[in-house]
This record gives structure tokens, sequence and C-alpha cells, in this order.
């Protein structure tokens, strides 16, 4: 099982969630610790990113070692998460 590192915009994005949606955002991030490269796991062109949909959300991660690097987690239909991430790498 990977540990998880949770990122600053990630936590304070989940942070003002309701508890349904937190959740199930929480549970898929056990389910990618225990599985970092699921079936429905996409990767970013031009990152060293992948992604994965929970319901209307998005959760943009890699892989370190033994770290699962959680980037961002955002609106899934919103291009704002890209962005964000775009920002946070330049």
């Amino acid at each position: 099982m990977l540990h998880l590192d949770l990122g600053k915009p990630a936590e304070r994005f989940l942070s003002k969630l309701p508890q349904k949606q937190q959740g199930q955002i929480w549970r898929k991030l056990f389910q990618i610790q225990d599985n970092p490269f699921p079936n429905d796991v996409k990767k970013l062109r031009g990152y060293p990113y992948v992604r994965v949909d929970v319901g209307e959300f998005r959760i943009v991660y890699h892989t370190q070692d033994a770290l699962l690097i959680v980037r961002i987690i955002g609106k899934r239909n919103d291009d704002d998460v890209y962005k964000k991430l775009k920002r946070m790498e330049g």
C-alpha cells in the first residue's frame, strides 16, 4: 500500500466539500493507494500525472517510490483543474 501525500490545494478543496462528496473522494483515494493504476485511469499529456474521475470530481496524481502524491482535486467538467495544474507546474 502506498503512503498518501495530499497536497495543500487538494486538501483545501476537499475541506470545502459536503461530507458525502468528501467520503466518495476518500474512498477512491484509499482504492488508489492499493492499486494506483485502476482501469479508469488516464495519463495526462505533457505531464507526469494521471487522472481518475470520482462522480463529478477529478483527482490528478502520480506515484513516486512508495508515495501516492495527489497534486489537485477539482470539478470534472471544469477546465480550471488543468489551469491550476499548469500554474503549479509553471
